[in-house]
């Protein structure tokens, strides 16, 4: 058990034309983006006056909303249709990406192994199964298979039974994650009758003998959309080929009295074969630390757990592992960078465990438990590592082929060792497996791709930020590449949540450098990069940090002639988009490029999305003095001043996207469209076949790709992505 946070028809012409002619279409589009109306809503809190003159747009039927929006959409692909070499450039970025095989996820389980993987030149990622390490690969779930002419299907999790006969799966269109959890035999590739919707955590897990599982589904009677469409989900028991309607329900808000629930809290429960007893979790919206609980496996199984308090979110436990009767808890209370501590069935409260693995330098992952023992995960100055612990405390270094950063870290408690992925900045992902020697074996299972990386290569600084704090900064560049202030620089950002942005291979990079341009990551603070103390440091009322450690780190790249101000472009995504949006607003002089991809800009009313109450915890509630102070602080929207000469500006959002709300980059472009005077372009980009980037194609990806870098040359000078003069 581990518990962790975290066809196209016809020749080659065709599909030329076919790519071609909408871009020709939309080239042929509106000359302005549409303006907004603005109704003003003003409300005061906590003494404060505050004015909202977009709030319709959070009403999605308001009648002005989809023309605005659709509006917006065409007027910014009219605008990227006319850049020049824009489709040469979306067609180097599709062969390179192409030529990658990617891997999500793997998982051994019955002496075969699970891979989740998107084969070179493939669009969505795929589900595969080979017997052992040596076998052949075979194609278990596509699902392409479910889509239709204009909406496409992501799978978004799965797991495959102890004993492998059987696998969950969940599904679901145009990157809604609203999946359809399903269950399919191994053998023969046949699904079983019966289907889960409101599946959308994924948090199955399979009952030791394989014949049932422990899921958590959102309530009936909401959806997407809906403030409340996350709100007091329940876990259940359900049978293989059963009714759904018959599952027994296990965990929910109000059934037990010694088992208090908030009504965000997603309740899910945990069985592993090899243990007599299951674990109930409450996972408190978007907060890494858990609550949890033991119960006899029996009792869960018949719907009649009897709950004996593990943990509680005091204790800070954020993963656990189970090794037959003892407990493994990954926490960092006393400990920022991770300590694990050991319970035991019969004595589990986490007061009575013991340091099975102190805190070290290195800032400890995740746990995996595999019949000789359990493998750890952790993270030193950027660099992946793995070690095994054994169940008499020994421990054993697995020895890595070269650095680079680790993922997926899987184990099966009915064998050995360990499988995971390691890659790097320059190098592309390997699928390892690790042996209880220490020895690891780079695997067949993801092909080489035909790429030289022999061009490129990367760099690891750390910039001191403006109080003295050192920030980790990641530069990567082609050799080639002069340090004399003119290459166009990308520098990306997030900071948010305790997540990492560890070094990885990313194909779509290439093309960028290739073109003379630097690529750059800073890990500012708010992020898990140096432990739970580099998160506290950038969230909630120290969330100014993460915005400015990438301003510090800005200045640093240019004082350094890695670039220079008009060559250089900061792109933040999701929860990165404070970072971006704050950057852009209280520095706008420093960049020439601001790229917001499905980003949070109206931090003051994210509350009231259907994601908002989950995220709470991270970013606090408008409700109390402290939370409304900080999230004014971070709030872009209210931050935009008229007449200012603002950078030019990419934004993006997904139609179905379930965690960043559309109106949010709704509001944020029309703001910015009417207080720009510096005549540069802001323009809002938007899929209809996407959410939140999550589950999003490698052609839809490929095409984003391209319309960012040519934005980005476009506006830092490059004269080949030049328009020409009308």
């Amino acid at each position: 058990m581990l518990l962790d946070r975290r066809r196209l028809l016809g020749t080659a012409a065709a599909m030329s034309a076919a790519a071609l002619a909408p871009r020709l279409a939309w080239a042929q589009g509106p000359l302005a983006p549409p303006k907004a109306s603005v109704r003003p809503v003003t409300e005061t809190l906590h003494g404060v006056t505050v004015t909202d003159p977009y709030r319709w747009m959070e009403t999605p039927s308001d009648p002005e909303w989809k023309p605005y929006l659709m509006g917006q959409n065409a007027y910014a692909r009219s605008v990227l249709a006319k850049i020049p070499n824009r489709e040469d450039l979306a067609a180097r970025i599709g062969h390179v990406s192409g030529e990658v095989a990617a891997v999500n996820a793997v998982q051994p389980a019955g002496g075969m192994i699970f891979v989740e993987m998107r084969p070179a030149g493939a669009n969505t990622f795929k589900l595969y199964v080979r017997d052992g390490a040596g076998g052949q690969s075979r194609l278990l779930f596509d699902p392409d298979t479910l889509a239709s002419a204009d909406t496409h299907y992501s799978l978004d999790y799965w797991t495959a039974s102890p004993d492998g006969r059987y696998v969950a799966l969940g599904s679901s269109p145009a990157g809604s994650e609203n999946s359809v959890l399903r269950f399919m035999e191994t053998a023969t590739g046949k699904l079983l009758p019966e289907a889960l919707d409101r599946a959308q955590w994924g948090a199955v897990s399979w009952t030791p003998d394989g014949q049932a599982v422990f899921v958590n589904r959102l309530k009936e009677g909401t959806k997407h959309g809906d403030p409340d469409h996350y709100l007091d989900s329940t876990c259940w028991l359900h049978r293989l080929n059963t009714d759904p309607a018959t599952d027994v329900k296990v965990l929910a808000k109000g059934m037990y009295p010694n088992v208090p629930m908030q009504d965000i809290d997603a309740p899910v429960v945990f069985a592993q074969v090899g243990s007599d007893f299951a674990i109930g979790v409450l996972q408190s919206g978007v907060e890494n630390e858990i609550t949890a609980y033991l119960t006899p496996l029996a009792a869960a199984v018949a719907g009649k757990p009897v709950w004996t308090p593990i943990c509680s979110q005091a204790d800070a436990v954020t993963g656990a592992a189970v090794m037959g009767a003892d407990l493994y808890l990954v926490t960092h209370k006393d400990a920022s960078r991770y300590r694990i501590v050991k319970t035991t069935e019969a004595r589990p409260a986490f007061a009575e465990g013991a340091d099975a693995v102190p805190e070290g330098a290195a800032v400890l992952k995740s746990v995996a438990a595999a019949r000789d023992g359990l493998y750890v995960q952790s993270l030193d100055s950027g660099l992946g590592q793995v070690f095994r612990l054994k169940h008499d405390g020994a421990r054993t270094e697995l020895k890595l082929p070269y650095p680079g950063a680790i993922t997926g870290v899987s184990a099966d408690p009915l064998a050995d060792g360990c499988w995971f992925v390691l890659d790097s900045w320059v190098k592309p992902a390997a699928l390892c497996y690790g042996a209880p020697d220490g020895e690891v074996t780079v695997t067949d299972i993801i092909p080489k791709p035909a790429i030289d990386v022999s061009p490129y290569e990367s760099l690891e600084v750390k910039v001191k930020a403006r109080d003295g704090t050192l920030v980790p900064l990641s530069i990567v560049y082609a050799k080639k590449t002069p340090r004399n202030g003119q290459a166009p620089l990308y520098l990306q950002a997030y900071g948010s949540y305790g997540l990492d942005l560890d070094p990885g291979f990313g194909p779509r990079v290439l093309p960028w450098l290739d073109l003379g341009g630097v690529f750059a990551v800073a890990h500012v603070r708010g992020g898990g990069e140096l432990g739970e103390d580099w998160h506290k440091a950038g969230q909630k009322l120290t969330k100014p940090n993460t915005w400015r450690d990438c301003i510090d780190c800005a200045e640093y790249l240019i004082a350094q002639g890695w670039t220079s101000r008009p060559k250089l472009a900061v792109e933040g995504t999701s929860a990165g988009g404070i970072m971006i949006g704050r950057f852009l607003t209280e520095r706008p002089d420093l960049l020439a490029v601001a790229i917001v991809r499905v980003g949070d800009s109206n931090a003051l009313r994210f509350q009231f999305m259907e994601a908002g109450p989950a995220n709470i915890p991270e970013f606090g509630s408008i409700d109390d003095a402290a939370g409304f102070q900080g999230l004014r602080e971070m709030d872009a929207l209210s931050h935009v001043g008229d007449g200012v000469k603002y950078p030019a500006i990419l934004l993006t959002t997904g139609v179905n996207d379930p965690r960043v709300a559309p109106w949010e980059p709704g509001k944020f472009t029309a703001r910015l469209q009417a207080a720009s005077a510096s005549g540069k372009p802001v323009i809002l980009r938007v899929e209809t076949d996407a959410g939140h980037g999550i589950g999003s194609t490698r052609k839809q990806r490929d095409d984003e790709t391209a319309d960012t870098y040519a934005f980005i040359l476009w506006q830092t000078g490059d004269p080949r992505f030049q328009p020409k003069a009308s």
